[in-house]
């Protein structure tokens, strides 16, 4: 089949250019080096977010790709006179390799590799590192110069160097803003006001500071389209103790809707009044540590305006999601496990060696829009074949398109963006026959992601406490996987939400509403990629008979797509992991059949046979 698959006439939502450009990379260091010198710096720091601290950015803000290649939602690079360190996590570690000129960028591991710790080897005392204080956050710069300690290494705030040599750099955007239901978001704006604003009174804080584009979006009810696959828009926001709110905003992205939505009591102003509107505040303001640029402590400080650290009102209530959010959601999760099925219907009829990775997400993402409520996919699909799918985050290109071929594996990880919820599951296929070897190991996941759909635990506990249960089967044949189990997921907004998260740096303890990842894998560098993902959320957990202790909490399974039989080495399975996988099963017959066209349906039928 080729690339020669359409979708009709609607335009896909995923390209696949290859968007990274590691030639250029060579000449753009020299350029910013020079600059360097000019400033009497000797370092820039370059990080992959932006002013929002967002993981996907706006074309505007893609720096760190425009200078090195590389593409990641996460890393940053660290320019020195002789040596530009690219930090990158485990799931990039393959990626960046072939993505920057390994001759000019030095990639490091992350966090293992900590930057202060680089930076003193790679740098003398006395010397003078530059960073863009929109772009990062008080947090992160504390925990830098705490690292740097006594070295003499200083850190300087300074203009974007990167914007000085970024001849043809796309301007921000201007997407418009539009009222998301208060149907499917169960509260109106002013309700949520009042409440944060209660809030801060408790708190003594006279004012909040918010910069995260999905807090303010759960906040005033509202959706954005600034950057793709989120759908959340570029401002600022100052909360006060009163409920009032006053929103910094581009007012091309207002339309007379969505003013009438956000009513009197929300104020617009252009983000040029921002730093004004900050020098006169009364305090204490309250700044998210984590999350706040330091400009904005910046503009406090220089006005003498108290602040104190704390959570952005929004946070923890945005996680926590109201039943009508939850309702919605697990809609939007059957809607697309149905489109799902209809295209894994498809996939086991091509024979191995006649289809590729883009036909496989150009056919996916057909399957998503004929629901016919499609609005993005929740983030680029990942179709990682073979060796492909030993990379965590692969992305095919047009340039690295490969045609699945006998005894692959194909890790498929994809969602959607529906007015009543965003979807994300991975599912991993086999393509004609696999080893033994890759059996074993999916067998493996697929107990750790059992484990975690089955656990029960109290009150308290967070991500860090059970990511190790989803790790155990993959620990006693000596694999692992170098991501978290699982993040937390918006409705209608992110796919990657926080501040919960399943992984073993999460302090943040679990709450009923929680929506959250279950997603351990395993790979295999040069060979092959495993990973089976499924959303859950936080429930109130019934006692058991005979059971003694009550507040327990367990996960509710949001996904219902079959998990691949044929994988499965079925004596390796203890007999409640058979009956787990059986009673899923069977409700994925319940749930989504009725949903599926015929040959679906059949299809349906004998991928949830019981073992």
């Amino acid at each position: 089949m080729g690339d020669s698959y359409k979708t009709g006439c609607r335009a896909m939502f995923q390209s696949f250019d290859d968007t990274a450009n590691p030639e250029a990379g060579p000449a753009r260091l020299a350029e910013l080096r020079e600059v360097m010198q000019a400033e009497g710096l000797s370092g820039f720091l370059v990080p992959r977010a932006d002013a929002h601290q967002g993981e996907y950015v706006a074309e505007r803000d893609a720096r760190l790709a425009w200078l090195t290649g590389f593409t990641g939602s996460a890393g940053f690079c660290v320019v020195l006179p002789d040596i530009a360190g690219v930090f990158v996590d485990g799931r990039y570690r393959v990626q960046v390799k072939v993505q920057v000129d390994t001759a000019h960028f030095t990639p490091v591991d992350w966090p293992e590799v900590k930057p202060a710790a680089w930076l003193k080897e790679h740098l003398p005392g006395g010397r003078t590192i530059g960073f863009d204080p929109w772009l990062y956050t008080a947090e992160q710069i504390e925990t830098l110069e705490k690292g740097l300690g006594e070295s003499g290494i200083t850190l300087r705030p300074c203009d974007n160097l990167i914007d000085r040599i970024w001849p043809e750099q796309p301007a921000a955007p201007k997407g418009l803003i539009s009222p998301y239901p208060v149907e499917f978001a169960g509260r109106d704006h002013a309700e949520k006001r009042a409440e944060m604003a209660a809030d801060l009174q408790r708190a003594g804080h006279k004012a909040a500071v918010i910069t995260l584009p999905d807090s303010i979006a759960w906040a005033l009810n509202i959706r954005g389209r600034d950057i793709p696959r989120n759908p959340v828009a570029h401002a600022f926001a100052i909360l006060h103790d009163t409920g009032l709110l006053t929103l910094f905003v581009d007012a091309a992205k207002l339309d007379d809707t969505v003013r009438t939505h956000l009513g009197a009591d929300v104020a617009i102003e252009p983000v040029e009044g921002f730093s004004a509107a900050l020098r006169d505040l009364s305090g204490p303001v309250r700044l998210d540590k984590g999350w706040v640029p330091v400009w904005v402590v910046q503009q406090l400080d220089d006005a003498g305006v108290v602040h104190d650290w704390g959570d952005e009102p929004p946070i923890l209530p945005k996680a926590c999601k109201h039943q009508a959010e939850i309702a919605a959601t697990r809609e939007a999760h059957l809607r697309d496990g149905a489109a799902l099925c209809e295209f894994l219907t498809w996939f086991d009829a091509q024979a191995p060696d006649t289809i590729t990775e883009i036909d496989v997400v150009t056919r996916l993402e057909a399957c998503r829009a004929a629901t016919g409520k499609l609005l993005d996919i929740s983030f680029d699909t990942i179709a990682g074949s073979g060796p492909h799918g030993a990379l965590a985050h692969y992305r095919v290109t047009h340039k690295t398109n490969r045609t699945l071929e006998n005894g692959d594996l194909l890790v498929l990880d994809g969602g959607g963006q529906y007015l009543d919820g965003t979807t994300d599951i991975t599912r991993t296929l086999p393509v004609g026959d696999v080893g033994q070897d890759e059996s074993a190991a999916f067998t493996r996941v697929l107990q750790g992601m059992i484990a975690i759909s089955r656990l029960r635990w109290p009150e308290g506990l967070a991500g860090r406490d059970l990511d190790a249960i989803a790790r155990y089967p993959l620990w006693l044949a000596d694999q692992d996987y170098a991501h978290g189990t699982g993040h937390g997921v918006g409705v209608a907004l992110c796919v990657h939400e926080g501040p919960q998260r399943l992984s073993r740096i999460s302090h943040v303890p679990f709450k009923p509403g929680m929506i959250v990842s279950n997603e351990p894998g395993y790979y295999r560098e040069g060979a092959f990629g495993i990973r089976i993902e499924n959303l859950v959320v936080v429930t109130p957990a019934e006692t058991v008979s005979g059971g003694d202790q009550t507040g327990k909490l367990c996960f509710e399974t949001l996904n219902w797509v079959p998990i691949d039989r044929r994988l499965i080495d079925v004596e390796m399975l203890s007999d409640p992991e058979r009956k787990w996988l059986n009673d899923y099963h069977a409700t994925c017959r319940e749930k989504i059949g009725p949903r599926l066209s015929e040959a679906a349906a059949n299809w349906l039928d004998q991928a949830t046979a019981p073992l």
